[in-house]
């Protein structure tokens, strides 16, 4: 029986799968928490998969 895989997800070229990271502002808050602040990657837009680009057949790569 014949099992079929799902096609893997691309990764993002931009942040290779990682796309949020937090930011240190630097210094803490009165209660002594380190302040920071989450960056997404904006290839990606924070999920670190991109879709597959199709190209039209006949075209040239």
């Amino acid at each position: 029986m014949d099992h079929h895989t799902p096609p893997r997800a691309r990764l993002c070229s931009a942040c290779d799968g990682f796309p949020s990271v937090a930011v240190t502002l630097g210094g803490r808050d009165h209660r002594g928490h380190l302040r920071t602040i989450t960056a997404h990657c904006p290839a990606c837009h924070g999920t670190g998969t991109v879709t597959a680009r199709r190209t039209p057949e006949g075209a040239r790569a």
